[in-house]
């Protein structure tokens, strides 16, 4: 069976997220006042075969863990969700 899945990887808390503080610091100018602590990251869309929904997400948790972010830096979860 397939399985939708979505992995979204951000940088550890008390990694410095140059991104995102550049972000935050552009908002007044656009018009975004009172947006606070934006943190950037990514985020993977992807179809995976699986016997279950429980192997499907242990099959794409691992992948993220070991392919789609640094466990060093980076936190990496892995959804479920319904078709494309």
């Amino acid at each position: 069976m397939n399985y939708s899945v979505v992995v979204e990887v951000t940088l550890r808390v008390g990694i410095a997220d140059p991104e995102g503080a550049t972000i935050e610091r552009a908002l007044p100018a656009l018009g975004f006042n009172g947006v606070r602590s934006v943190r950037a990251g990514k985020m993977f869309r992807f179809d995976i075969e699986a016997e279950s929904s429980d192997e499907a997400l242990t099959s794409a948790q691992s992948l993220a863990e070991r392919l789609l972010s640094n466990p060093v830096i980076e936190d990496a979860t892995a959804r479920l969700v319904e078709g494309r």
